[in-house]
């Protein structure tokens, strides 16, 4: 109570907002949140009774206007005034409901995401046409790479609300059926990811609806298209899903239930969630019962709850494997972040006989030691990577490798070196997605080299992981870097003679390239350098891809917006003109593909037919035989043609011949070259090439702008000043908020330098 009173102070001075984005910048990762108290809404009595007719805040769902005329209504007041730790106080002074609405939506995040929604929309630099040509590449009746196409678009377009891609290929997209409709239905929640007030309208045309029977697969995918759009900040949405995951018996509804109402309340820790969800597991049912395992995980994650061991009970009794599998990373995920308070469920999995179980294990040990670099956790996921008999326990175990070592992302290619060549395929895929996780958007070198050489690898789901750890590294860097990454993964998509499982992971890579319009990267740490839970979370269940496609969407979640922002005292962003130190191209958005770049056909050897050739030769001998037939008689007929020459022609008359026309060559080709010369002569200055403009070493941006992570360094305020009071800078894994005041220009540019 004494920190919500504090920032009342706060709001209180005449500096108040920029002091707000200033905490915002401590206060604005899970870590810190779970400790803060909750902060109440702004009490309705205080609005009324406002003098400046401030508006009140929006009801949150569900309210309704005579719930506002009741005695808890009206006790409201002084249950605010309580809790914000204003003594003897019945009711919020009028004056600060607006600075007190403003804080709620600070510390919240309403306010970052609005900032961002809006950024991604009015930014939006997706290439329709790279999705173009991988719709004409790909066969619409094999599956898998229809959906992974689908995949592809939801994320080049993520958090922009733009699905014209979709609305153009309406026909393609009825193609789907079954689970392939449930993950492009799922995909929409990628593309309006943060929509919190309207996402249920714009899904609300695939929601179950009472008196309605509609697919399964759709329902059921856009109940997990809300847990897309509302991961980690779903409280409002909390309730509908728990209905619509009890009014269900269908399995495939109630999948896409739990895996939403997991996002939605992701690390409440709920304990009547948590019912609800044990129930759905207990029915013993495959399709829903994996969801329930990982659902329970997300909504129990980084607790170490002892619920994770009637989990692990549960796990022993059922027979199913994909329950098992989904208990496994729902344990995984509870364990996130505890370090050795998850050592003896590690033991405990670890011994046993289950595959499965030991595969859960290794995901345990990953999530709990996640980025400590811990020698022991290293040491034990190496010594199951060459011991274990199960190939999916060596990968999961290699792998996990990635998520212990994000801490220090220049390690991780150095550890896997010698894994990478090892002759288990599946040790080769995990220590490439042990890469792509621990060095995702660094762009380091070391990680490029060695997913390079793995990109013609003679196993075809290594060359996927590959292509996918590849894109991970190499989000949002130079496109002189990326580029000729870009021309493998068209040729791949193109070629029809590639292997499935690599052309699938070649058009994930091209979509995780593009994310979010082109403006968003892997974000694994916050500003002040904590682990985003969101970030890790996403990137744990996406790897699940390798058993349950749908879970691939999960990579939304670990998206952070490289954007940078300036707000004035109204939390508004006005234009700000800012330098940056590097020449224009450097940094600068792909060039867009140009139809005529995507028909080029490269010319194919035709085939020859073994008869053809030896018909082909069988006719040449005939030939050479036939012209030495020829050259003999031709030689009988010259001698006897030889003796009736008695007349030649005379020396002087055959020499002349060629001197004439040897002087009438030369007298043309000096007249040539004469007129050649005089029509050059005028006309050299024009045709002499223009030598080509030198670029700028440097060039100004306007805020709102992209600013990719190496782009930072080079951003300064210019010298004149900025007419800014506030600025935040979202960079990947950095968020700095700095107060930018009048007369103070050069020592708050430290301070940002600094933190930077």
């Amino acid at each position: 109570m004494r920190l919500a009173h504090k920032l009342v102070c706060v709001l209180c001075s005449s500096r108040c907002m920029q002091r707000v984005l200033i905490l915002h910048l401590m206060l604005h990762t899970p870590q810190v949140q779970e400790q803060l108290p909750k902060i109440p809404e702004p009490p309705p009595a205080a609005v009324s009774g406002a003098a400046d007719g401030a508006a009140a805040p929006p009801a949150a769902d569900g309210d309704t206007a005579t719930a506002m005329d009741t005695d808890a209504a009206a006790a409201a007041p002084a249950t605010a005034a309580d809790a914000i730790g204003a003594p003897g106080a019945s009711e919020v002074a009028p004056e600060l409901v607006d600075k007190l609405t403003k804080l709620q939506d600070i510390l919240s995040g309403k306010t970052p995401i609005a900032l961002t929604l809006e950024f991604l929309y009015h930014h939006n630099k997706a290439d329709l046409q790279i999705l173009k040509n991988i719709k004409g590449a790909v066969d619409a009746r094999v599956s898998v790479s229809h959906s992974a196409t689908i995949l592809a678009n939801a994320l080049m377009h993520a958090g922009t609300s733009i699905d014209a891609f979709l609305r153009e290929n309406l026909e393609w997209l009825s193609r789907a059926t079954n689970w392939a409709k449930f993950s492009a239905t799922a995909g929409l929640g990628v593309i309006h990811r943060g929509q919190l007030q309207q996402g249920k309208a714009l899904m609300a045309p695939y929601l179950p609806r009472d008196g309605h029977t509609g697919s399964p697969y759709s329902e059921g995918g856009a109940l997990y298209a809300l847990g897309l759009i509302t991961a980690n900040h779903g409280a409002a949405m909390q309730q509908f899903l728990v209905e619509s995951l009890r009014n269900s018996s269908n399995p495939i509804i109630q999948h896409g239930a739990c895996l939403g109402l997991g996002l939605a309340a992701l690390g409440t820790n709920d304990d009547e969630i948590f019912e609800d969800m044990k129930n759905v597991l207990y029915t013993d049912d495959a399709v829903a019962g994996e969801a329930a395992g990982i659902g329970m995980g997300l909504l129990c994650c980084g607790t170490g709850s002892d619920k994770a061991q009637e989990m692990l009970a549960y796990a022993h009794d059922t027979q199913h494997e994909k329950i098992i599998r989904g208990l496994a990373m729902g344990l995984a995920l509870i364990s996130y972040g505890i370090e050795e308070a998850a050592d003896t469920l590690i033991e405990q999995m670890s011994r046993e006989q289950d595959p499965i179980l030991r595969y859960g294990a290794m995901y345990v040990l990953g999530l709990a030691y996640r980025g400590t670099g811990n020698n022991a956790a290293v040491q034990r996921l190496l010594h199951f990577a060459v011991t274990d008999v199960s190939d999916d326990v060596r990968r999961a175990a290699v792998l996990c490798l990635g998520f212990v070592l994000m801490g220090a992302p220049e390690q991780c290619p150095k550890i896997v070196l010698l894994l990478a060549e090892s002759f288990n395929p599946h040790m080769r895929y995990g220590a490439a997605m042990a890469v792509g996780l621990a060095c995702a958007g660094t762009g380091l070198r070391e990680a490029v080299s060695l997913l390079e050489g793995m990109l013609n690898d003679n196993t075809d789901f290594v060359r996927q992981g590959a292509s996918i750890a590849l894109a991970l590294v190499l989000g949002q860097q130079p496109e002189s870097v990326v580029e000729p990454f870009r021309k493998k993964l068209m040729k791949s998509i193109t070629n029809k003679h590639e292997e499935v499982m690599a052309r699938m992971g070649s058009i994930m890579a091209a979509g995780i390239l593009d994310t979010g319009g082109r403006n968003t990267n892997i974000g694994l740490r916050s500003g002040s350098g904590y682990f985003r839970r969101t970030s890790v979370v996403g990137l744990a269940v996406f790897t699940g891809y390798w058993y349950w496609y749908p879970l691939s969407y999960f990579l939304s979640l670990s998206l952070a917006p490289t954007a940078l922002i300036g707000l004035d005292k109204h939390l508004k962003p006005p234009k700000v003109q800012l330098a940056c130190n590097a020449r224009p191209s450097l940094f600068a958005y792909p060039p867009p593909v140009t139809t005529e770049a995507s028909k080029e056909v490269t010319k194919v050897e035709k085939a020859v037919l073994s008869t053809t050739a030896r018909a082909k030769e069988r006719q040449k001998k005939k030939d050479a035989e036939k012209q030495k037939q020829e050259a003999a008689a031709a030689g009988k007929d010259g001698k006897a043609d030889a003796g009736a020459m008695d007349v030649d022609q005379p020396k002087a008359e055959a020499d002349s011949k060629p001197a004439a026309a040897a002087d009438g060559a030369a007298s043309t080709a000096d007249a040539s070259k004469d007129a050649v010369g005089d029509k050059a002569a005028p006309s050299s200055d024009k045709d002499k090439p223009k030598e080509k403009e030198k670029e700028p070493s440097s060039f100004t941006m306007t805020a709102p702008c992209r600013v990719v992570p190496h782009q930072v360094k080079h951003v300064s305020f210019p010298p004149s000043g900025c007419q800014c009071c506030l600025l935040f800078v979202e960079c990947v894994h950095l968020f700095v908020s700095v107060a930018y005041l009048f007369g103070t220009g050069r020592g708050f540019m430290w301070a940002l330098q600094r933190s930077i």
